[in-house]
C-alpha cells in the first residue's frame, strides 16, 4: 500500500481520535472508579509513572502550562534526602519538561507579580524553597534564615497586593500559640518572614456570630479569594480560616467550620473558579491519578475543596463549599485522597478537547 493512501483527512483523523478517547470512557464508569454528579464530567488529565514519580499532590498553572508536583511518599521532613519531581503538562496532558526539587513537595503557586513558580519542600520540618521561572526554566534554592517558629515546616503560599503568605504546618504545640500564617520576603538567597495570624488567634464563628479562640492544630493549603482575604485550611481541625486585610491594624478573622453529606469533611486545597470557561484539576494522590473536571459554565468565584470525610473508610470527594456555611456539596465522589486543585482556563471556550485530539492525531498519524 502506498504511503498515500495510508493519510487520513483531518476529519478522519479526528473521528479517530474521539473514538479512541471514547473508548477509555467506561474505565470511568467502574464500581471502584470517582464518579461526578450531573452537570459535571470526569477524565484523567495525568498519571503517575512507577518508579520515577508518583503520588501528585500540587498544581499549579502558568498561561496553558500545567505543572505537578509529585511527592513519591518522601519523608516529609526532608530527612531521607530524596527528590520530588514537577512535571510540566500541557494543557491536553502531553508533558513537556521536568524539574526535580531536594525534599518532599507540598505546597506550589505561580506567582502573578513575577509569573515565577514558587515551590515549597519539607511541611513537616526543615522548610526550603525553590523559584523556577517558567520562561528560562532556570531554578534558584532558598533557604530559611530561621527555624519556623511554630516548631513544624511550611506548607503552602499565596499571594496578595505584591506581598506572599506561608501557611505555618505541622505546629510542635496544643495548644497553638504561635504564627500559623506569615509574610515572606526573599533577601538574598534566604526566606525572612514575619507572624501575620498567630494559631491562637480570635476569630468570628461564621455560623454563630460569637467571638472564639482558634487552636489551629493542622495548618494547610492556602488560597486568597476573590474579595483579597487569605483563605487558610486547617486540615485536621475541619475549618477554614480567613482573614481580612491581613498584617494591618483592620485585621480580622474568620473560622468557617466545615460539613458535608459524609460527615465532618478534612479537605486539603480550596480553590476559587476564576472564569467561567475552563477546567478543574485535581490530584487523587493516592491513586497516583490527576483528574478533569468539566462543567458547561463555571460560575466565577465559586469555591470548591477537596478532601475526605472525618475518617479514613469515608470517600474522597471534591465538592462545591458555601462560604457563609461552610457546606460541602460533592460534585465527584468515590476518590482515594485527593488533594492538589487548579483551575484550566480556556478562554471564549473551551477548546482542550481540540487540543487532546491533536496530540492523539500526532502521535497515530505523525506523517501526516
Amino acid at each position: 500500500m502506498s504511503i498515500t493512501s495510508l493519510r487520513m483527512t483531518t476529519s478522519n483523523c479526528v473521528v479517530a481520535s474521539a473514538a479512541m478517547l471514547l473508548s477509555v470512557a467506561p474505565a470511568l464508569g467502574q464500581a471502584n472508579a470517582p464518579t461526578p454528579v450531573p452537570g459535571y464530567t470526569l477524565s484523567v488529565f495525568a498519571t503517575g509513572v512507577v518508579g520515577k514519580y508518583t503520588a501528585p499532590d500540587s498544581i499549579a498553572v502558568y498561561h496553558d502550562h500545567v505543572y505537578i508536583a509529585y511527592g513519591d511518599g518522601n519523608d516529609p521532613t526532608g530527612a531521607d534526602g530524596k527528590t520530588n519531581m514537577v512535571i510540566e503538562y500541557t494543557r491536553a496532558g502531553q508533558k513537556v519538561y521536568s524539574f526535580t526539587v531536594k525534599g518532599h513537595n507540598d505546597g506550589m503557586k505561580v506567582n502573578p507579580y513575577t509569573h515565577k513558580l514558587w515551590v515549597m519542600q519539607n511541611e513537616d520540618a526543615n522548610p526550603n524553597l525553590v523559584v523556577f521561572d517558567p520562561e528560562t526554566r532556570e531554578k534558584k534554592l532558598y533557604s530559611f534564615a530561621a527555624p519556623p517558629q511554630a516548631g513544624g515546616g511550611y506548607d503552602d503560599i499565596t499571594f496578595r497586593n505584591g506581598k506572599v503568605y506561608l501557611s505555618a504546618s505541622n505546629p510542635a504545640h496544643n495548644p497553638n500559640n504561635e504564627p500559623a500564617i506569615v509574610e515572606a520576603r526573599l533577601e538574598g538567597s534566604q526566606v525572612v518572614v514575619k507572624p501575620v495570624l498567630w494559631g491562637n488567634a480570635t476569630a468570628t464563628n461564621i455560623l454563630t456570630g460569637q467571638p472564639v479562640t482558634l487552636n489551629l492544630q493542622d495548618p494547610d493549603s492556602m488560597t486568597t479569594s476573590p474579595g483579597g482575604e487569605l483563605v487558610l485550611d486547617s486540615q485536621g481541625d475541619s475549618e477554614l480560616v480567613m482573614v481580612r486585610k491581613p498584617g494591618t491594624s483592620q485585621q480580622s478573622v474568620l473560622q468557617i467550620p466545615l460539613s458535608s453529606p459524609y460527615g465532618q469533611p478534612q479537605i486539603d486545597d480550596t480553590l476559587f473558579t476564576p472564569d467561567s470557561d475552563g477546567f478543574i484539576l485535581v490530584s487523587d494522590t493516592a491513586a497516583d491519578i490527576t483528574y478533569k473536571i468539566r462543567k458547561k459554565v463555571f460560575v466565577p468565584g465559586q469555591a470548591y475543596s477537596a478532601g475526605v470525610a472525618g475518617s479514613s473508610a469515608a470517600p474522597g470527594f471534591v465538592g462545591r463549599l458555601d462560604v457563609e456555611f461552610g457546606q460541602l456539596t460533592p460534585i465527584v465522589s468515590g476518590m482515594n485522597s485527593p488533594h492538589g486543585l487548579a483551575f484550566v482556563k480556556t478562554g471564549d471556550g473551551d477548546d482542550s478537547l481540540i487540543d487532546e485530539l491533536k496530540v492523539v492525531c500526532e502521535l497515530l498519524f505523525p506523517n501526516l
